[in-house]
């Protein structure tokens, strides 16, 4: 038991470092607070109008939601996409500057200080999807407390397997500049492609659907597991699923124990 407390001392010094170093960088927070306000004061009110068009007298979505409802649990998997895979630019600058050499000799095994690292993005990613919720009752959005608890532990674990991408990416791009051009490639089309912005009418069964979009559209919302992880919080939020509920969950703990075995395989080797 004792051999156990320098463990947690340690695992919870490179969390604290790592919230306190995000903490102390304004930028981050003003991205935090400024992404969600734009995407739903402009995305959000200027679609709304638009969102339930009729196509030759028939509706053509049933949804009985707005689009500032529709986008909103879509705007905090954003938050939380940015916040976690750019965190990772704190490990290349670790790498860079010394700072990761100095704690990989220290007796906290290398299991443990990734699990910090990672630990610390994730909570910082989770308040940053946590800002958001500050905004539903802008979005006609009323939550209650255990909504409000379950979304954030889908948040967490998504922020969680999304943070140990972006240590899994910071393995393989040496630059600040390589990495920050690297993870805006991935970020956009990932969020686009996962019906974050336009639903696909579960009314429709799979024909339809591809009758009315591309198949190929189609083909990349469904093998998009940041799909899932959308639908699960619009789920939680707006009682609205385009999937069946239990993929959600099911994407979301697959992502995070994934991508954290692939992160410490990579971590074993430095």
């Amino acid at each position: 038991m004792n051999d156990l407390i320098p463990l947690a001392r340690g695992l919870y010094g490179i969390w604290l470092r790592e919230v306190m170093r995000a903490v102390r960088d304004r930028g981050q927070l003003i991205g935090g607070v400024s992404r969600p306000l734009i995407w739903l004061l402009i995305l959000g009110i200027g679609l709304n109008p638009y969102f339930r068009g009729e196509v030759y007298g028939e509706v053509r979505f049933v949804i009985p939601y707005t689009y500032l409802q529709f986008l909103f649990p879509a705007v905090i998997v954003l938050n939380i996409m940015y916040t976690s895979i750019l965190f990772a630019v704190s490990v290349i600058w670790d790498r860079e500057f010394g700072f990761l050499r100095a704690i990989l000799v220290s007796p906290v095994p290398r299991g443990l200080i990734l699990l910090g690292k990672i630990l610390g993005g994730s909570t910082i990613a989770t308040a940053h999807g946590g800002l958001v919720l500050i905004l539903a009752r802008f979005a006609d959005i009323t939550l209650s407390w255990s909504q409000v608890g379950l979304a954030l532990l889908l948040m967490f674990g998504l922020s969680f397997g999304l943070t140990s991408f972006g240590v899994i990416l910071a393995a393989r791009v040496r630059s600040f500049e390589g990495f920050g051009v690297f993870s805006n490639t991935i970020i956009l089309p990932l969020y686009f492609c996962s019906s974050s912005i336009f639903p696909l009418d579960p009314s429709l069964t799979r024909a339809q659907t591809a009758a009315l979009y591309p198949e190929w559209l189609v083909f990349l919302v469904e093998i998009n597991p940041i799909t899932y992880a959308v639908d699960a919080l619009r789920g939680v939020l707006i009682n609205f699923h385009q999937f069946d509920p239990r993929l959600g969950p099911a994407v979301i703990i697959g992502l995070a124990v994934a991508f954290f075995f692939i992160a410490w395989l990579d971590f074993r080797r430095r």
